[in-house]
């Protein structure tokens, strides 16, 4: 099967998936997360942040990994690792993931979930890991050797998943990869051993791939994005920073205007319009219009988000509670299941 029309099953799959999630919620369990290398943005806010509330409101139980073990896939530090897991979950709650319906736990406080490493490993070539082309573009990106830890960074991803028995996982095309070979550790440990797991499915996101301040992809590392953590004033100070160019009617023309077409995106987004609207009511206002108008939407957006992160803000012990309880109940189901593996595998010596 060509790459193509892998894809193309796998966008049926995820469709068929989607129309069953509005009737049927209960059926599937999602797991999610995110790499805490610096504050959440508004390309994570719209680009999953936003979908897992709304699957979460749904009624689909959600899992949220804070992937702190995957930080030094690439990196030689864990400077501000604790201070970046603790605003995490601010954003998390102030974007509206509730705790009561969504589990939020830290990777290095799951020993049973890192347990299943081993045998997973065992299901996997030295070839398959190194074709995994996101494990190669990370690899490029970050510029660093590529480290045991990178390359077996889709096994681990398989443990997220597996072991709380996710079968959805929320995805862009580009991680589909990610999936599939999630889906063949379950299907050969179930193959060798015993119907343990189940094979999950990417569920293909809509989202608009998020353009930053400069016309390139938003992103802390590229350092174009506007954190949902900013204040309006520094919001502000990052629009009006933001690069456009000397013609004065504004037009939505990403190949040839990325730094305005970026603006009108943005301010689409916050605004539920389109980038053609903004681009013909502002005319030939120029650059200085544009960027004010931007600056309004995606600060009347973040007002309610801001607000409620100001008040989590002053209660750090209700975080520290949030990511305890979180951990204690993921703990829970990964004990459960690295016990049903070890029954699988035999390895079950006492009584």
């Amino acid at each position: 099967m060509s790459n193509e029309d892998s894809f193309l099953a796998s966008k049926k799959r995820s469709d068929e998936i989607r129309a069953d999630l509005a009737v049927h919620p209960e059926k599937y369990l999602m797991l999610t997360g995110d790499r805490p290398t610096g504050r959440l943005h508004l390309g994570h806010y719209f680009g999953t942040i936003r979908e897992r509330v709304a699957l979460q409101n749904l009624g689909v139980p959600t899992r949220v990994v804070i992937a702190d073990y995957q930080v030094i896939t690439d990196r030689d530090t864990t400077a501000n690792i604790a201070d970046n897991v603790h605003n995490m979950v601010i954003d998390y709650l102030a974007c509206g993931i509730d705790p009561e319906k969504t589990i939020i736990f830290t990777h290095s406080h799951i020993p049973a979930l890192n347990q299943l490493m081993l045998p997973f490993l065992s299901l996997c070539t030295e070839a398959e890991l190194e074709r995994n082309p996101t494990v190669k573009a990370e690899q490029e990106a970050s510029g660093h050797a590529l480290t045991g830890l990178l390359l077996t960074y889709p096994v681990h991803q398989a443990c997220d998943i597996l072991f709380c028995k996710g079968n959805i996982v929320p995805v862009g095309k580009d991680q589909l990869p990610h999936i599939e070979q999630t889906r063949q550790i379950a299907r050969r440990f179930n193959e060798r051993y015993a119907q343990v797991f189940p094979e999950p499915e990417g569920l293909l996101t809509d989202a608009v791939l998020i353009p930053g301040l400069d016309g390139r992809k938003m992103s802390k590392s590229y350092g174009n994005a506007i954190s949902l953590s900013a204040t309006a004033e520094e919001t502000a100070k990052l629009i009006k920073k933001s690069q456009t160019d000397s013609d004065r009617n504004i037009t939505f023309d990403p190949d040839n205007r990325p730094g305005v077409s970026a603006l009108l995106t943005t301010a689409a987004l916050c605004t539920g319009r389109t980038e053609v609207e903004i681009a013909e009511e502002i005319g030939d206002g120029g650059s200085g219009t544009l960027k004010k108008y931007v600056t309004q939407s995606v600060n009347d957006y973040l007002a309610p988000i801001r607000a409620r992160r100001e008040e989590l803000m002053q209660d750090p012990s209700y975080i520290a509670d949030i990511l305890a309880d979180g951990n204690r109940r993921a703990n829970e189901i990964a004990n459960e299941t690295l016990g049903e593996v070890r029954e699988a595998m035999g390895m079950v010596y006492t009584v």
